[in-house]
């Protein structure tokens, strides 16, 4: 009963702060200092159509880098705990019902289209909403159809770390470039900008956010085959 109580103040208490934030809540009519600057000299300066990629590729290319940092860590706690339990409980032999044929026929037609969307959605994240992290987001859940197909399916762990290890120390290599060879860790103009809006263009924006996306589809495709491990406990 206390438990409850606890909760329903606590709502309450969350409610009231929101209700006080949106009341006083009046948007902008102008841009800040840096907004402008970015929505002003983006496609000048960085040839992306997309400002949103730009920002986070270029202009905050650090905070990008912490990103897929704490995304590798959270895929390595996981594989971690997982691995010390599959250890603990093994031996149980349970065995799981095989998929149905509509899953398994579906199956094997979406998932070419699912990892063809996700190498689309990185590669063209310069020129349309989308990039790294949604490609590889896409990426993974061709891995999770798969293993909704076969829970028993085992994924090479072996394979996904070379992936993984790869595409984080290209990811890492491009950025030093950019100090090296023109403004900054992750510069896009280590490569022409080339002309705006067309898919060759954007410098190196289009490379970084390929490799982002191999590397976060190759973490959460790791979550995901640990996870799909435990269910021969």
């Amino acid at each position: 009963m206390i438990r409850r109580l606890f909760v329903v103040l606590l709502l309450f208490g969350l409610a009231a702060v929101f209700a006080g934030l949106m009341a006083s809540y009046s948007p902008d009519e102008t841009l800040n200092l840096s907004a402008r600057y970015y929505a002003e000299h983006t496609a000048q300066d960085i040839g992306a159509a997309n400002i949103v990629t730009a920002i986070i590729v270029t202009f905050r290319g650090l905070d990008t880098l912490g990103e897929v940092t704490v995304l590798f860590l959270t895929a390595a706690i996981v594989g971690l705990v997982l691995s010390h339990g599959r250890r603990e409980g093994r031996g149980s032999g349970r065995e799981l019902p095989p998929a149905g044929e509509l899953l398994t026929t579906g199956t094997r037609l979406l998932v070419p289209l699912i990892l063809l969307l996700g190498a689309y959605v990185f590669v063209n994240g310069h020129l349309t909403p989308g990039g790294g992290f949604q490609g590889g987001a896409i990426l993974a859940s061709a891995i999770l159809l798969l293993l909704l197909t076969d829970p028993l399916r085992r994924i090479s762990h072996r394979l996904i770390t070379a992936i993984e290890s790869t595409a984080g120390l290209v990811f890492v290599g491009i950025g030093l470039l950019g100090i090296f060879l023109a403004g900054g860790f992750l510069d896009n103009r280590i490569l022409p900008i080339g002309s705006l809006g067309e898919l060759f263009s954007a410098g190196a924006i289009p490379i970084i956010y390929s490799f982002i996306g191999l590397k976060v589809g190759a973490e959460f495709s790791s979550m995901l085959a640990h996870l799909s491990e435990t269910e021969d406990l």
